[in-house]
Parts: C-alpha cells; structure tokens; sequence
C-alpha cells in the first residue's frame, strides 16, 4: 500500500470530475475488500484461516464464511479477528476501516479497555476477562 493521507486522498476526490477515474488512479492506496485484505494478512503471517479463526475464538463456519466473503462479520468479530490475528493496535484501526466500522477510541471505556489488550498482547480469552472484571459488554456477545 503507498503512503497516500487520507487527506490527500479526500483533497483529490474533492477536486475529481470522474469518480471511475479517482478511482482507477488511485486503486493502490484504497482498502481491498475485508476477505482480501484477510487473506494478505494471513498470508504475510504465513498461518492457516483455521488457526486465526480458533485463536480469535470464533464459531469455526462462520470465521471461515468471514474468510470467504460470503459473511459480512460485526465490527465485534472483526476485533476478535484482530485477536486472532495477534494485530497491534495500528493494525487493527486499519482492519476495522477495511471492514467498514470506525476505530476503537479511547475516550470510550470499553474501548480503551480493548486498546490495553491489544497493546498488551493479551489473548481473547485474557481481554474477556478483563472486560468481565470491568464489567464490560464481552467481546462477540452480539447476533451473528
């Protein structure tokens, strides 16, 4: 991915009289979508769909349905897949842009605690129980 700002990017669209052609020039700096972009995550940490998706403690059909494309996850699951992936915290933001949702944000207390976790290197299972201990909404307690 180049190093294009979103503000650069955003400036450009601005001035654009072609969204086709703000977009096949600028193809390169925009988010593929969330199974493609999953997949070159997986790929650059040289691990299997199966191993992501147990770590990020997922029901097994549905990570891999998430992987596929053919389910569109809630922003909880894309964080439990930043888990899963074992992402710092850049990673993740971007992860979540890709997925469509915004970024974990500090001010908001479960985030925050989310953030700790991530910058802490804890496991899904440890920010549960840190979001328990907290009592905090737990990770993936949504309808899928």
């Amino acid at each position: 991915m180049s190093g294009y700002s979103t503000d650069s990017l955003l400036s450009k669209l601005a001035k654009t009289d072609s969204i086709n052609r703000f977009i096949k020039n600028n193809d390169e700096a925009m988010l593929p979508p969330l199974h493609e972009y999953l997949h070159n995550l997986q790929e650059s940490k040289g691990e299997s769909a199966e191993a992501i998706i147990n770590r990020a403690d997922i029901e097994r059909s549905y990570g891999h349905q998430i992987f596929k494309g053919t389910k569109k996850p809630s922003r909880e699951k894309v964080i439990q897949l930043a888990f899963g992936l074992e992402l710092n915290l850049p990673q993740t933001q971007k992860l979540l842009k890709a997925a469509g949702y915004g970024e974990l944000y500090p001010k908001i207390k479960r985030d925050a605690a989310i953030i700790f976790c991530l910058c802490q290197r804890k496991s899904v299972v440890q920010t549960q129980s840190i979001l328990h201990d907290l009592q905090l909404k737990l990770l993936g307690g949504e309808k899928e």
